[in-house]
């Protein structure tokens, strides 16, 4: 049985017209492919010089690529070819088949994703979720990733029971009843001091609320988050660095302690959330250019 990403044909059809309103609103160049993966078909928006060196991306929960990398796609397509990839289950333009089940396994996943797209080596950086994603795959595959960013996001020594009880106490009761005002308090409650991002812009705010309201979460429940032992964190760290907002909820949780217990190559910013590389998107862009191409 193929799991529904959505809870109505309805509530699809609203989240992919606001995924292609975001979408056009890119201040750059794009197209979009789709890769076949045995899991299923992998939706990818590329843009930048294609000789440029790759950089692939993946978002977090809940959210797809349109959204994250709105504000970070036209600086950093100057410097990579970008590859931002909707996470199979998530509310993006990714089709799971029969094959995305309890046997799903992240790293066959993006194996196929990259064969798909010719690459055999990358840059990678993700947000969130996406970060555990990018830490997973360099412990993985260490040969296939040169170097790799994980933003709003720790070294996962907690696996997804700790995980998910972070989600729970930072997105109820607002995300159990997506009314405007109810998305603002949310994204509020996820921010630092520029929230603004977020909630003035309008196309932001209809498909945060459409993937609040029509995304079936559950969706998402094939990829598993595996606890890393003190030995596989200590094999990461000097290929994956850290960008973190210290008002990010997550962090107040233990996110931020755990980096620093584990001492991670992290960077900590001031007044700034959970939606680190939108609210900080110069700093961030800046960042990302400099680990990778600067060393």
């Amino acid at each position: 049985m193929i799991v529904k990403k959505y809870r109505s044909q309805r509530s699809g059809r609203m989240i992919l017209e606001t995924y292609d309103r975001l979408l056009s609103s890119w201040a750059c160049e794009w197209k979009e492919r789709d890769i076949e993966t045995m899991y299923g078909t992998t939706h990818v928006i590329e843009c930048g010089q294609e000789e440029a060196p790759p950089l692939v991306l993946f978002h977090g929960v809940g959210d797809d690529s349109a959204l994250m990398w709105i504000y970070n796609a036209p600086e950093l397509s100057r410097h990579f070819r970008l590859y931002a990839v909707d996470t199979l289950g998530g509310p993006g333009k990714s089709v799971p088949n029969r094959n995305y089940n309890k046997e799903f396994d992240d790293i066959r996943w993006i194996d196929g994703i990259l064969d798909g797209l010719g690459i055999s080596r990358a840059f990678f950086a993700g947000v969130s979720h996406g970060g555990y994603l990018v830490q997973a795959y360099a412990l993985k595959r260490p040969e296939k990733v040169i170097r790799g960013i994980s933003v709003s996001g720790t070294v996962p020594v907690g696996g997804k029971k700790n995980s998910m009880k972070a989600m729970m106490k930072i997105f109820l009761p607002e995300a159990l009843f997506p009314t405007d005002k109810n998305v603002y308090r949310l994204i509020r409650k996820l921010s630092g001091d520029h929230y603004a991002v977020f909630t003035e812009n309008q196309d932001i705010m209809a498909h945060y609320k459409a993937l609040l309201k029509g995304f079936n979460n559950m969706a998402m429940g094939y990829h598993k988050v595996n606890a890393f032992s003190a030995r596989e964190v200590d094999q990461i760290r000097d290929k994956i660095a850290y960008l973190l907002g210290n008002e990010d909820p997550f962090e107040k949780l233990g996110g931020k302690d755990i980096l620093l217990r584990h001492h991670m190559n992290a960077v900590f910013y001031d007044h700034a959330g959970h939606g680190l590389n939108h609210e900080l998107s110069d700093a961030i862009n800046q960042k990302i250019v400099s680990i990778f191409l600067n060393g």
